[in-house]
């Protein structure tokens, strides 16, 4: 019998839990124990999951000697916690963004390199059913010429999040994907971003990404009093569109027409008919860790690399020097 794996989660807010909850879950793991600097929190939930709580993450690595960590600490913590675990070389997950800049996220990386250390990003949405149905038919060819990519990911303000704003925290999801759909090389970055109730940071931004003949609107905020998270590609033969919360993938067909003007023959959009796919379902949060477990187990492809995280990171960082500067980017 294959001996289990020791893991622990550093860092136990709602997305922290959440990866407690999965470890305990999967067969060849065993959650050893978890760390956060809020003890009552920290103790109720090791009770919950029958691990063992430290309030210094170091002592627990000293103590516990894991074979893998979660590392599920805000944004601006990263890279020192990070550096400390992969210079003890222990196989790390780090919920996306990597870091708060592409400075730190480059040492982390280094790091690992330096180490020979796994290293994984937790982007979360590559492991959502419809994305990954979505790639599918995108690479078959079923859109046709790609025309374009409209994003909305809106909803109210976390006021657990504090130390960067919807650009790093939000906008890598839909950049990530869009790397991964398209690995395109941008031409052109426009946005406009807002501060209306953050303390410190934007909690709103319009972006344009110009990639090829390709446009991509991102409309990001935390301003809106209802979640919603949406992703469409429209191309010559229809549009997709992803549902990122219930997964549901849709397609809607444009059965095109030709007809003729005074200046020649044009193709029409119309309404066709419209297919809401078969997805089967799964949490993203437990495949992405699954994922994580068979990278370190069997040293299998993690779906996403930390160059990938650092990706999209760098186009977060363009698009709030694009605000910043009140221009377009020429990249």
């Amino acid at each position: 019998m294959t001996e289990k794996l020791k893991a622990v989660v550093i860092g136990i807010g709602s997305m922290g839990q959440n990866h407690a909850r999965i470890y305990s879950d999967i067969e060849n793991v065993q959650l050893a124990g978890i760390s956060d600097l809020n003890l009552v929190l920290g103790e109720k939930i090791a009770k919950k999951y029958n691990c063992r709580f430290y309030k210094n993450f170091e002592e627990m690595l000293e103590k516990e000697k894991p074979d893998l960590v979660s590392l599920v600490t805000p944004t601006s913590t990263h890279e020192k916690i990070a550096l400390k675990i992969l210079e003890k070389k222990i196989p790390l997950l780090i919920e996306k963004p990597i870091a708060s800049n592409v400075e730190e996220g480059k040492k982390i990386i280094d790091c690992a390199e330096k180490n020979k250390t796994k290293l994984m990003v937790g982007h979360i949405e590559r492991f959502n059913p419809a994305i990954i149905e979505l790639k599918k038919r995108v690479d078959a060819g079923e859109l046709g010429k790609i025309y374009r990519i409209d994003v909305q990911r809106i909803g109210p303000f976390p006021s657990r999040i504090n130390d960067v704003g919807v650009a790093v925290d939000l906008a890598v999801h839909d950049l990530d994907i869009i790397n991964f759909l398209f690995a395109p090389k941008i031409d052109r970055i426009f946005c406009e971003t807002q501060q209306r109730i953050h303390p410190s940071h934007e909690d709103s931004l319009t972006a344009l990404i110009s990639f090829g003949k390709i446009l991509a609107s991102i409309n990001i905020n935390w301003l809106t009093p209802t979640k919603i998270r949406t992703f469409s590609v429209t191309g010559e033969k229809g549009m997709f569109e992803v549902n990122y919360l219930n997964q549901d993938l849709v397609f809607f067909e444009n059965p095109g027409t030709v007809s003729k003007y005074d200046f020649g023959n044009v193709s029409m959009v119309v309404e066709g008919n419209i297919t809401k796919l078969k997805i089967n379902k799964k949490e993203p949060l437990k495949a992405e860790i699954e994922s994580f477990v068979n990278f370190v187990q069997n040293g299998t492809d993690t779906h996403v690399t930390a160059q990938d995280a650092l990706n999209a990171l760098f186009l977060s960082q363009k698009i709030l020097e694009s605000a910043k500067e009140h221009k377009v980017l020429v990249l």
